[in-house]
């Protein structure tokens, strides 16, 4: 455990869970023997003053979509994460199920949960999954933006493709661990397609409204209200370039507003897939300004860059009239109960 001095937690409004972060990208990229050192002295802080108490650790590995290489990254970033918990463990903890999450969270840790976006590493063998069960991951998305052979991500929404026989089967041996299902990049019909076959709730980790905002990326009504009658939850993507051509924070609270009326106040979370360290450390300025699909990548709304912004989230939605006990529930309730509920032991089948 690395020796260097973090400040006390100052908890400042409701307690933050978020159900995306992908920092374990660039913890990555440093030599393992800064990995510990590395997150508590970069990213604790942040989550600190976010009041996060439990985050998602993304195991993004789809750029580029080569499996080997992805198969790589994936078990470096997984040794990362499982080393971050192990040098910082009086700060965090890496949790395979609810009572895991109870016992961090008491005792003042942030509750890390990981999970598996996009799934090219795998490509049709997926006995993986069950590998990356046995390593800890508790989430699994099967497509990122294009194609994998296990489904076609939400860029490939024009094919209308459902999920793959592979797909299919990867769902079963996901259901049969209790991994839970993430339908977020997924394309329209595949998430159209889940909701046809799956018996266990699935979660939306990252996703907005398309109703709002007619984007790939984000979630027709339909989808949410199939969402929502598998009794799964929807978290709201805090990327700006999904929220509204020129975003503010009323755009987040009118997201949430939607969200909550089609899916219900107690299925609606935060996924903030916060963007900007990571596109700054990893593009290379020859690459920049950094435009996906005619979208600024890199543009932000104000106070939201990063994980110490979260607060402000909550901060809108009380000051839009909601009540605490909704702002509670969408901050950070609603997906540390859900997590509690549908992450089972570590050794546990749920089918």
């Amino acid at each position: 455990m690395t020796t260097t001095s973090v400040p006390p937690r100052t908890p400042a409004g409701a307690p933050v869970a978020d159900a995306h972060n992908d920092l374990l990208l660039l913890v990555a990229r440093r030599p393992p023997a800064l990995w510990g050192e590395y997150f508590r002295d970069t990213w604790y802080p942040q989550l600190r003053d976010g009041n996060v108490r439990l985050q998602v650790l993304a195991v993004d590995c789809n750029w580029p979509p080569q499996p080997e290489i992805a198969l790589r990254r994936t078990l470096l970033m997984i040794e990362a994460a499982h080393r971050i918990a192990e040098e910082n463990a009086d700060i965090v903890a890496l949790c395979r199920d609810g009572s895991e999450i109870d016992v961090a969270i008491a005792t003042g840790r942030i509750a890390l949960v990981l999970a598996i976006e996009g799934a090219s590493q795998v490509e049709r063998d997926v006995a993986l999954l069950e590998s990356f069960h046995r390593l800890g991951v508790r989430m699994v998305s099967l497509a990122h933006f294009g194609r994998s052979a296990l489904a076609d991500g939400s860029g490939e929404d024009a094919a209308g493709s459902r999920l793959t026989r592979a797909g299919v089967e990867a769902l079963k041996l996901l259901e049969s661990r209790g991994t839970i299902l993430d339908v977020s990049h997924l394309s329209a019909a595949g998430v159209e397609h889940v909701l046809e076959i799956a018996t266990r709730p699935m979660i939306a980790s990252h996703s907005g409204a398309r109703a709002l905002f007619d984007h790939h990326r984000n979630l027709s009504d339909a989808a949410l209200r199939g969402i929502r009658d598998a009794d799964g939850l929807v978290c709201l993507n805090l990327f700006a370039g999904y929220l509204a051509a020129e975003p503010t924070m009323a755009d987040v609270v009118a997201q949430l507003d939607h969200l909550v009326d089609i899916v219900g106040p107690h299925r609606v979370g935060i996924g903030a897939d916060f963007c900007l360290e990571i596109f700054s450390e990893i593009v290379p300025d020859a690459d920049r300004p950094l435009r996906l699909e005619g979208i600024d990548a890199e543009s932000t709304l104000p106070g939201l860059e990063g994980p110490a912004g979260l607060p402000l989230v909550g901060d809108a939605l009380r000051d839009a009239g909601w009540d605490d006990s909704l702002v509670r529930g969408v901050m950070g309730g609603n997906l540390t109960a859900f997590l509690r509920t549908h992450m089972p032991n570590a050794q546990d089948a749920v089918a």
